[in-house]
Order: structure tokens, then sequence, then C-alpha cells
């Protein structure tokens, strides 16, 4: 978490420098280039890791994905990481909501509870009648929609495929789409920001790294309230480096969001 932090630190300061899509673009290419690399070693190779059940909608979740992502990061330079990650923060909210309708999982009344909660949090970080609410907010909180359609189709092709099969897919087709979309609007970053464009490809290769092994050795549960350590890092790295205002209402929200996130992922007592 600290290093995905880390990553949007980095993706920020290029982006005041360089296009957006084309800091994302260069990214996904060092992205498709280490699953790549990293499947061809796995057991099997990587016809194995290539095959799945599900391509059509493997290959949809990862161009979902990478817009996403270039939302987000469009978000990092309209209204900074501290306020971006703080709505973010609803994105596991919005996916306890929504398995209920769309996947038929039971979402109990203490779950509902806590996403009211939550709602509750993310709209005192909006402060109704304040200037946080804006277009530039939206944009936050529709990536935080995408995020959680894509968590739920992950869910779907997890009974179909392996996570490594996933993996790959989030990374070469968000890497082909962004390939398709670069040459728009293609700004690269100028030739004294090239050594944070590759710290941020390897920092973001060493994380999913990172982020694999630990799925290898703990349930996904138990980890995903780690999760929120993403927030932390990401708020710390925008009071410290960009001198961001850490606002009361922006503090007490993002707790309210993440208290009602835990509670909604808590199991239930039997």
């Amino acid at each position: 978490m600290a290093l995905f932090a880390s990553q949007d630190a980095l993706a920020r300061h290029l982006a005041d420098q360089a296009g957006v899509l084309s800091i994302l673009t260069i990214r996904y290419w060092a992205f498709a280039l280490f699953v790549t690399t990293y499947a061809a070693q796995a057991p099997g190779g990587l016809l194995r890791i290539v095959r799945s059940r599900r391509p059509v909608m493997q290959a949809g979740r990862g161009v979902l994905l990478a817009v996403q992502v270039l939302m987000m990061i469009e978000g990092f330079t309209r209204l900074g990481l501290v306020a971006t990650h703080a709505l973010f923060a609803a994105a596991p909210l919005l996916v306890v909501a929504m398995s209920g309708p769309l996947l038929g999982e039971r979402v109990t009344p203490r779950r509902w509870l806590a996403i009211l909660a939550g709602f509750g949090g993310v709209l005192l970080v909006l402060r109704p009648g304040g200037q946080a609410i804006s277009a530039d907010a939206l944009l936050v909180l529709a990536a935080a929609v995408m995020f959680a359609f894509y968590a739920l189709m992950t869910r779907l092709v997890a009974a179909h495929d392996r996570p490594e099969t996933s993996l790959f897919y989030t990374a070469v087709a968000g890497a082909a789409a962004l390939t398709l979309a670069a040459p728009f609007a293609w700004r690269p970053p100028p030739v004294a920001d090239w050594g944070w464009m590759g710290l941020l490809c390897v920092i973001s290769a060493t994380g999913h790294l990172l982020y694999i092994r630990a799925l290898a050795a703990a349930e996904a549960s138990r980890l995903q309230p780690l999760a929120y350590l993403h927030l932390v890092f990401a708020s710390a790295f925008g009071v410290v480096l960009f001198g961001e205002a850490l606002a009361l209402a922006t503090v007490i929200g993002a707790a309210i969001v993440i208290a009602a996130g835990l509670a909604a992922m808590r199991p239930e007592r039997r």
C-alpha cells in the first residue's frame, strides 16, 4: 500500500509536466511487460496463464480498470491526493452494496447500516454547500463506481480463471486500450522527468509483485482491511510533498468511511 501511494504521488508530479494519458500508457507498458515476464516464468508458462474461460469479460475488466485509473490520476491533479483518496475510500462500500443486486449475494441489515454510514462520511468530505462539490469530485466518485464494477467482474471471473490469469488480462488489455488512445493526446514527460517515470514503473511493478505474494500467503478477506492504509500513506504524501490542506471535515469523513468499510467487510457471526 505504501508503494501504491508512492505511485500516486509520482503520477501526480509527472502529470504537472506531461499528459495524464501518456504517463499512464507508459506505466501500463511497463506493467504489461512485468506481468508477461512473470507469467512466462510461472509453472506451465505463458500459455497456461493466457488460457481463460471468460476472455471477453477479462479483457473488459482490464479496459475498465485502465479508464478508472486514468480518472483517478486526473483527480489527483484537480483535487489533490488527500481529497481524491478520501472520496475513493467509498469504493469497497459500493462493492458490498452492488453485490446484492448484481451477484445475488445477501447483504444483511448490519451491512446496509454500515453502507449508509459510509455514504454519510462521503457527504461530510463533499461538504454540501461548499466548494468541494464540483465536477472534479463527481469524477472521482464515478471512478469509485467504475472500480466497484471492476471488483464485481473480478469476482465473477475468479470462479473460472486463476488469479494470475486475471492479472495478466488486467495489464495487457489495459495497455492495449491505452496504446490505441494515446496517439490522440500524446504528451510524454520532459527529458528531465524520465528518471521519475522510470521510478514510477519500477514502483508499480514492485507493488504488484508484493501484492501477488501477499495474496499467495494469506486470504484476500484478511488482507482487504489493509487496503485502507493506501489512503493514509497517500494523504501523508499529499500533505508533506504537495502542501495539501488536511481539513478536519475531510479527516472525520474519511474516518467514518473507513470504519463503515471495515464493519461492512466483517464476517457475519453464526
